[in-house]
């Protein structure tokens, strides 16, 4: 009952699906119980999964043989899933690219991603990473609609994970006292760790039978080597994370895995000629 407990208070602060009245009593809060939550932010990414593989797989076969069927698809899941979430990630990564983009001083760096106003940078990356995985999964259903579908499970179970590692491997840096992600702060556990771990197991193992090994394999190594970019990056310039970097670390841990998967039914992959 405990860790129904914590997943549901993990739904609740990356999601805006409501846990509310009697629910939201019953499940409580406190910072140990948030840290204790993040072995289930893994498990709010199949949540999220199930949102955009039905909306994607409905639009899919609705519009049928379409030729920008696939296009409309992508859009339609990529709304469906800011909607959930509340565009959450999304303004992370753009509060990260205002801060880094704007100053190359730390502290200006971090009092600019606290302003809760968008700049160019923030702009261009939000627009280009949205624009980036809506091609990518428009690319992957031109493919196949398993391909696309199988993308969406994995990139955003997995993508959920690598913010983790960044909290496991960075000290907490900014405005503590207003910041949300501060009571992930005090480090997550290895059993947590590896309890989030276990979450991505089954959506990995299932892209794999709806695939192929290679797919599984391209996909996870794109998402890491974006993820772990991200990562050097925050560790380089703010020598630590904020709640916004966690964020960012999703936004391009996702991309990257639908970036994999392109490539692993890419002419490359298949042997051909480009």
């Amino acid at each position: 009952m405990q860790a129904i407990r914590h997943y549901l208070l993990a739904v609740q602060f990356f999601t805006r699906i409501p846990v509310t009245g009697r629910l939201a009593d019953w499940v409580g809060f406190s910072p140990t119980m948030l840290r204790a939550s993040s072995a289930h932010f893994p498990g709010v990414g199949w949540l999220v999964a199930t949102v955009a593989a039905l909306t994607y797989a409905a639009l899919h076969l609705g519009l049928g043989a379409h030729p920008f069927g696939a296009a409309v698809a992508a859009v339609g899941c990529t709304i469906a899933t800011v909607l959930l979430t509340g565009g959450f990630h999304e303004d992370g990564l753009a509060d990260v690219a205002d801060g880094l983009g704007g100053s190359y001083d730390r502290e200006r760096a971090l009092d600019i991603m606290k302003d809760s106003r968008i700049g160019a940078f923030g702009a261009m990356a939000l627009v280009l990473g949205l624009l980036a995985k809506c091609c990518l999964l428009a690319l992957l259903g031109t493919h196949s609609l398993g391909a696309a579908v199988a993308a969406l499970v994995g990139g955003h179970v997995l993508s959920r994970w690598w913010p983790l590692w960044l909290v496991r491997c960075l000290p907490h840096v900014g405005d503590t006292a207003q910041s949300k992600s501060k009571p992930l702060a005090d480090q997550i556990s290895n059993a947590a760790l590896a309890a989030a771990g276990l979450w991505c197991l089954a959506p990995l193992g299932l892209v794999w039978q709806m695939q192929s090994v290679l797919f599984v394999a391209m996909a996870v190594l794109c998402s890491a080597l974006a993820a772990g970019h991200m990562a050097r990056r925050l560790a380089q310039r703010l020598q630590g994370f904020t709640g916004d970097g966690l964020g960012a670390v999703q936004q391009l841990g996702e991309a990257g895995f639908y970036l994999g998967a392109a490539l692993a039914l890419g002419p490359l992959a298949q042997g051909s000629r480009w």
